[in-house]
């Protein structure tokens, strides 16, 4: 099976910005910080939480791209436009949550 990028999906994510002096150390912290991200998200589901939810999609939808994470942004912002339609119903976006946290975690530096 392979994301929408077309990588494995037992592969590695890097960031686009590996490779750029300039940006590794944020993208480092960004790194270092997605496993609190992934938590809350995990959190809000186990809260029932849709707004939260759908929040912290929307947080990640924007921020990802910016450190070089295509792929998690467009996962995340999958995971916000189907809350928008749930009516608050997060047993709907189940599969999108776990597909989003699956790739959060095969997340590496370099």
């Amino acid at each position: 099976m392979s994301d929408e990028q077309g990588t494995p999906a037992d592969q590695p994510l890097i960031s686009e910005f590996a490779s750029d002096p300039d940006m590794i150390e944020i993208v480092e912290y960004f790194v270092e910080e997605l496993p609190k991200r992934v938590a809350a998200i995990r959190s809000a589901v186990t809260d029932s939480d849709a707004q939260s939810l759908k929040t912290l999609a929307h947080q990640l939808k924007g921020a990802a791209p910016g450190y070089g994470f295509t792929v998690i942004g467009e996962a995340a912002g999958v995971l916000e436009a189907s809350l928008r339609v749930s009516d608050g119903s997060i047993e709907g976006v189940m599969g999108q949550v776990e597909d989003l946290a699956s790739l959060c975690q095969r997340v590496r530096i370099r």
